[in-house]
Protein backbone atom coordinates (compact mmCIF):
# COMPACT_ATOMS: atom_id res chain seq x y z
CA UNK A 1 0.00 0.00 0.00
CA UNK A 2 2.97 2.44 0.55
CA UNK A 3 4.05 2.17 -2.68
CA UNK A 4 1.05 3.28 -4.03
CA UNK A 5 1.28 6.14 -1.76
CA UNK A 6 4.70 7.30 -3.32
CA UNK A 7 4.01 6.67 -6.59
CA UNK A 8 5.76 9.04 -9.37
CA UNK A 9 3.63 11.48 -11.42
CA UNK A 10 3.33 10.12 -15.17
CA UNK A 11 4.87 13.54 -17.01
CA UNK A 12 3.00 14.38 -20.26
CA UNK A 13 4.80 14.06 -23.27
CA UNK A 14 3.93 17.27 -25.77
CA UNK A 15 4.14 16.54 -29.06
CA UNK A 16 3.50 18.99 -32.66
CA UNK A 17 0.04 18.14 -34.43
CA UNK A 18 1.02 17.74 -38.33
CA UNK A 19 -1.10 15.46 -40.86
CA UNK A 20 -3.63 14.40 -38.20
CA UNK A 21 -0.63 12.65 -36.41
CA UNK A 22 1.59 13.58 -33.65
CA UNK A 23 5.21 13.52 -34.41
CA UNK A 24 7.89 14.83 -32.36
CA UNK A 25 10.40 17.76 -33.90
CA UNK A 26 12.78 16.19 -36.58
CA UNK A 27 15.20 17.95 -34.53
CA UNK A 28 14.35 15.90 -31.47
CA UNK A 29 14.86 18.82 -29.25
CA UNK A 30 12.49 20.26 -26.85
CA UNK A 31 12.13 23.54 -25.13
CA UNK A 32 11.01 24.27 -20.97
CA UNK A 33 7.62 26.01 -21.18
CA UNK A 34 7.62 28.11 -17.29
CA UNK A 35 4.46 29.24 -15.97
CA UNK A 36 4.14 33.14 -15.49
CA UNK A 37 6.02 32.96 -12.00
CA UNK A 38 8.70 30.72 -14.03
CA UNK A 39 7.90 27.64 -12.64
CA UNK A 40 8.09 24.72 -14.98
CA UNK A 41 5.06 23.08 -16.60
CA UNK A 42 6.12 21.08 -19.59
CA UNK A 43 8.93 20.11 -22.10
CA UNK A 44 7.44 21.47 -25.58
CA UNK A 45 8.84 19.92 -28.97
CA UNK A 46 11.02 22.71 -30.89
CA UNK A 47 9.41 22.94 -34.47
CA UNK A 48 11.70 23.39 -36.77
CA UNK A 49 11.93 24.61 -40.43
CA UNK A 50 11.55 21.03 -41.83
CA UNK A 51 8.42 20.35 -40.25
CA UNK A 52 6.80 23.47 -40.83
CA UNK A 53 7.33 22.76 -44.57
CA UNK A 54 6.12 19.17 -43.59
CA UNK A 55 2.79 21.10 -41.79
CA UNK A 56 2.28 22.54 -45.10
CA UNK A 57 2.64 19.86 -47.32
CA UNK A 58 0.21 17.87 -44.94
CA UNK A 59 -2.24 20.81 -45.53
CA UNK A 60 -2.00 21.22 -48.95
CA UNK A 61 -3.21 17.42 -49.33
CA UNK A 62 -6.12 18.31 -46.74
CA UNK A 63 -7.59 21.15 -48.88
CA UNK A 64 -9.31 19.55 -51.45
CA UNK A 65 -11.23 17.51 -49.44
CA UNK A 66 -11.87 20.61 -47.02
CA UNK A 67 -12.69 22.95 -49.50
CA UNK A 68 -15.16 20.38 -51.44
CA UNK A 69 -16.86 19.53 -48.15
CA UNK A 70 -20.67 21.34 -48.11
CA UNK A 71 -20.81 24.21 -45.89
CA UNK A 72 -23.29 22.37 -43.49
CA UNK A 73 -21.53 19.60 -43.48
CA UNK A 74 -17.87 21.34 -42.14
CA UNK A 75 -20.20 23.63 -39.52
CA UNK A 76 -21.13 19.83 -38.20
CA UNK A 77 -17.78 18.58 -37.93
CA UNK A 78 -16.71 21.99 -36.33
CA UNK A 79 -19.34 21.67 -33.48
CA UNK A 80 -18.03 18.21 -32.85
CA UNK A 81 -15.06 20.07 -31.92
CA UNK A 82 -16.59 22.13 -29.53
CA UNK A 83 -18.62 19.17 -28.30
CA UNK A 84 -15.10 17.45 -27.79
CA UNK A 85 -13.55 20.85 -26.19
CA UNK A 86 -16.30 21.02 -23.30
CA UNK A 87 -15.31 17.32 -22.49
CA UNK A 88 -11.72 18.62 -21.28
CA UNK A 89 -12.59 21.98 -20.21
CA UNK A 90 -10.56 21.14 -16.88
CA UNK A 91 -7.68 20.65 -18.64
CA UNK A 92 -7.67 23.51 -20.52
CA UNK A 93 -9.01 25.99 -17.58
CA UNK A 94 -5.53 24.73 -15.77
CA UNK A 95 -3.30 25.58 -18.76
CA UNK A 96 -4.81 28.68 -19.15
CA UNK A 97 -4.36 29.68 -15.92
CA UNK A 98 -1.06 28.94 -15.44
CA UNK A 99 0.22 30.07 -18.95
CA UNK A 100 -1.56 33.08 -17.67
CA UNK A 101 -1.14 33.52 -14.22
CA UNK A 102 -4.53 34.29 -13.37
CA UNK A 103 -7.25 32.71 -11.34
CA UNK A 104 -9.13 29.23 -12.48
CA UNK A 105 -12.50 31.06 -12.18
CA UNK A 106 -11.35 33.79 -14.54
CA UNK A 107 -9.18 30.51 -16.73
CA UNK A 108 -12.77 28.69 -16.91
CA UNK A 109 -14.47 32.01 -18.26
CA UNK A 110 -11.83 32.80 -20.92
CA UNK A 111 -12.13 28.79 -21.99
CA UNK A 112 -16.12 29.11 -21.46
CA UNK A 113 -15.72 31.79 -24.24
CA UNK A 114 -13.32 29.85 -26.10
CA UNK A 115 -15.92 27.11 -26.72
CA UNK A 116 -18.72 29.50 -27.27
CA UNK A 117 -16.16 31.06 -30.19
CA UNK A 118 -15.65 27.93 -31.81
CA UNK A 119 -19.56 27.63 -31.57
CA UNK A 120 -20.35 30.57 -33.10
CA UNK A 121 -18.19 29.90 -36.20
CA UNK A 122 -19.48 26.85 -36.80
CA UNK A 123 -22.84 28.71 -37.61
CA UNK A 124 -21.22 30.87 -40.03
CA UNK A 125 -20.16 27.80 -42.60
CA UNK A 126 -23.06 27.88 -44.30
CA UNK A 127 -24.00 31.56 -43.74
CA UNK A 128 -20.89 33.08 -44.85
CA UNK A 129 -21.48 32.65 -48.52
CA UNK A 130 -24.79 34.98 -48.26
CA UNK A 131 -23.11 38.12 -46.98
CA UNK A 132 -19.75 37.49 -49.23
CA UNK A 133 -21.76 36.29 -52.35
CA UNK A 134 -24.15 37.82 -54.39
CA UNK A 135 -26.09 38.59 -57.92
CA UNK A 136 -24.40 41.74 -59.80
CA UNK A 137 -26.33 43.88 -61.62
CA UNK A 138 -25.07 43.90 -65.39
CA UNK A 139 -26.25 45.30 -68.53
CA UNK A 140 -27.29 42.64 -70.43
CA UNK A 141 -29.20 39.77 -70.73
CA UNK A 142 -27.03 37.60 -68.27
CA UNK A 143 -27.16 36.61 -64.65
CA UNK A 144 -23.98 37.33 -63.18
CA UNK A 145 -23.52 35.75 -59.80
CA UNK A 146 -20.53 35.91 -57.34
CA UNK A 147 -19.91 33.33 -55.23
CA UNK A 148 -16.86 33.26 -52.11
CA UNK A 149 -14.08 30.51 -52.35
CA UNK A 150 -11.28 29.45 -49.99
CA UNK A 151 -7.85 30.96 -50.45
CA UNK A 152 -6.25 27.45 -49.40
CA UNK A 153 -3.57 26.82 -47.04
CA UNK A 154 -2.91 29.78 -44.26
CA UNK A 155 -0.02 30.05 -42.54
CA UNK A 156 -1.54 31.74 -39.30
CA UNK A 157 0.84 33.46 -36.35
CA UNK A 158 -0.45 32.97 -33.19
CA UNK A 159 -1.74 35.69 -30.66
CA UNK A 160 1.26 35.10 -28.06
CA UNK A 161 0.58 34.79 -24.16
CA UNK A 162 1.93 38.49 -24.12
CA UNK A 163 -0.79 39.26 -25.68
CA UNK A 164 -3.23 37.95 -23.45
CA UNK A 165 -5.84 35.31 -23.81
CA UNK A 166 -3.56 32.32 -24.70
CA UNK A 167 -6.44 29.98 -25.82
CA UNK A 168 -9.21 31.99 -26.45
CA UNK A 169 -6.69 33.89 -28.90
CA UNK A 170 -5.75 30.88 -30.61
CA UNK A 171 -9.14 29.78 -30.82
CA UNK A 172 -10.74 33.12 -32.50
CA UNK A 173 -7.64 32.90 -35.36
CA UNK A 174 -8.31 29.33 -36.04
CA UNK A 175 -11.92 28.97 -36.61
CA UNK A 176 -12.92 31.82 -38.98
CA UNK A 177 -10.12 30.43 -41.44
CA UNK A 178 -11.52 26.65 -41.48
CA UNK A 179 -14.66 27.32 -40.96
CA UNK A 180 -14.41 28.80 -44.62
CA UNK A 181 -12.83 26.25 -46.08
CA UNK A 182 -9.41 26.40 -45.70
CA UNK A 183 -6.56 24.59 -44.12
CA UNK A 184 -3.93 26.25 -41.65
CA UNK A 185 -0.63 25.74 -40.11
CA UNK A 186 -0.18 27.38 -36.63
CA UNK A 187 2.69 28.60 -35.41
CA UNK A 188 1.89 28.35 -32.06
CA UNK A 189 2.45 30.92 -29.17
CA UNK A 190 6.53 30.54 -28.00
CA UNK A 191 5.47 31.27 -24.50
CA UNK A 192 2.34 29.48 -24.16
CA UNK A 193 1.99 26.66 -26.18
CA UNK A 194 0.46 24.17 -24.18
CA UNK A 195 -3.18 24.69 -25.07
CA UNK A 196 -2.25 24.72 -28.59
CA UNK A 197 -0.86 21.31 -28.28
CA UNK A 198 -4.13 20.00 -26.42
CA UNK A 199 -6.04 21.44 -29.07
CA UNK A 200 -4.44 19.17 -31.06
CA UNK A 201 -5.49 15.78 -29.50
CA UNK A 202 -9.23 17.18 -29.60
CA UNK A 203 -9.06 18.21 -33.03
CA UNK A 204 -6.90 14.62 -33.59
CA UNK A 205 -10.48 12.65 -31.84
CA UNK A 206 -12.88 14.80 -33.33
CA UNK A 207 -14.12 14.36 -37.11
CA UNK A 208 -12.16 17.10 -38.65
CA UNK A 209 -9.63 15.37 -41.16
CA UNK A 210 -5.64 15.57 -40.99
CA UNK A 211 -3.96 18.08 -41.97
CA UNK A 212 -6.74 20.88 -41.51
CA UNK A 213 -5.30 21.97 -38.34
CA UNK A 214 -1.41 21.84 -38.09
CA UNK A 215 -0.19 23.21 -34.91
CA UNK A 216 3.77 24.00 -34.35
CA UNK A 217 5.76 24.54 -31.29
CA UNK A 218 8.86 26.26 -30.78
CA UNK A 219 10.85 29.62 -31.88
CA UNK A 220 8.54 32.34 -33.67
CA UNK A 221 11.75 33.39 -35.71
CA UNK A 222 12.46 29.68 -36.85
CA UNK A 223 8.69 28.33 -37.85
CA UNK A 224 7.10 32.14 -38.65
CA UNK A 225 8.94 33.40 -41.67
CA UNK A 226 9.21 29.76 -43.19
CA UNK A 227 5.17 30.65 -43.16
CA UNK A 228 5.71 33.78 -45.26
CA UNK A 229 8.74 32.69 -47.84
CA UNK A 230 6.71 29.12 -48.88
CA UNK A 231 5.28 29.24 -52.20
CA UNK A 232 2.75 26.71 -51.24
CA UNK A 233 0.94 28.77 -48.84
CA UNK A 234 -1.41 31.46 -50.12
CA UNK A 235 -2.46 33.31 -47.22
CA UNK A 236 -0.91 34.58 -43.68
CA UNK A 237 -2.31 35.60 -40.73
CA UNK A 238 0.20 37.92 -38.42
CA UNK A 239 -1.91 38.17 -35.84
CA UNK A 240 1.16 37.06 -33.42
CA UNK A 241 3.92 39.18 -35.38
CA UNK A 242 4.98 42.37 -33.79
CA UNK A 243 6.77 45.38 -34.89
CA UNK A 244 10.12 45.31 -33.78
CA UNK A 245 13.60 44.17 -36.07
CA UNK A 246 14.03 40.49 -36.84
CA UNK A 247 12.83 37.88 -39.06
CA UNK A 248 9.60 37.90 -37.08
CA UNK A 249 8.43 40.91 -37.60
CA UNK A 250 5.38 41.52 -38.72
CA UNK A 251 7.23 44.34 -41.64
CA UNK A 252 9.54 41.24 -42.34
CA UNK A 253 6.57 38.58 -42.83
CA UNK A 254 5.04 40.72 -44.73
CA UNK A 255 7.69 41.50 -46.91
CA UNK A 256 8.49 38.00 -47.48
CA UNK A 257 4.66 36.95 -48.29
CA UNK A 258 4.51 39.82 -50.80
CA UNK A 259 7.33 37.38 -52.92
CA UNK A 260 4.86 35.06 -53.17
CA UNK A 261 1.64 37.31 -53.45
CA UNK A 262 -0.10 35.55 -50.74
CA UNK A 263 -2.97 37.45 -48.58
CA UNK A 264 -2.06 39.04 -45.56
CA UNK A 265 -3.96 39.65 -42.88
CA UNK A 266 -1.92 42.39 -40.65
CA UNK A 267 -1.29 42.49 -36.67
CA UNK A 268 -3.49 45.23 -34.76
CA UNK A 269 -1.45 48.03 -34.63
CA UNK A 270 -1.08 47.52 -30.82
CA UNK A 271 -1.80 43.24 -30.26
CA UNK A 272 -1.45 43.97 -26.56
CA UNK A 273 -4.44 45.58 -26.62
CA UNK A 274 -6.26 43.12 -28.22
CA UNK A 275 -9.61 42.44 -26.64
CA UNK A 276 -10.19 38.55 -27.77
CA UNK A 277 -13.50 38.49 -25.90
CA UNK A 278 -15.39 41.24 -27.91
CA UNK A 279 -17.62 39.52 -30.09
CA UNK A 280 -15.56 38.87 -33.13
CA UNK A 281 -17.97 39.88 -36.12
CA UNK A 282 -17.31 38.21 -39.79
CA UNK A 283 -13.66 40.27 -40.65
CA UNK A 284 -11.63 37.17 -40.20
CA UNK A 285 -14.35 34.70 -41.67
CA UNK A 286 -13.58 37.16 -45.03
CA UNK A 287 -9.99 37.41 -44.94
CA UNK A 288 -9.33 34.66 -46.41
CA UNK A 289 -11.70 34.01 -48.69
CA UNK A 290 -11.71 35.22 -52.82
CA UNK A 291 -14.44 36.26 -55.26
CA UNK A 292 -15.67 33.84 -58.00
CA UNK A 293 -17.64 35.44 -60.74
CA UNK A 294 -19.74 33.81 -63.27
CA UNK A 295 -21.32 34.91 -66.10
CA UNK A 296 -24.58 33.11 -67.30
CA UNK A 297 -26.98 33.81 -70.24
CA UNK A 298 -30.05 33.80 -68.99
CA UNK A 299 -32.12 32.37 -72.08
CA UNK A 300 -35.40 33.05 -73.30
Amino acid sequence: MSDVATRLDVFKTYKLYVGGKFPRSESGRVYEVTDSKGQWLANAPLGTRKDTRDAVVAARAAVKGWSGTTAYNRGQVLYRVAEMLQGRREQFTAEVAAAEGISAKKAAALVDAAIDRWVWYAGWTDKVAQIAGGANPVAGPFFNLSTPEPTGVVGVVAPQAGQGHSFLGLVSVIAPAIATGNTVVVAAAADAPLPALSLGEVLATSDLPGGVVNLISGRTADIAPTLASHQDVNGLDLTGAVDQDGPASAAALEAAAAETLKRVLRPAADPAAADWTQAPGTKRLLSFLETKTVWHPMGI
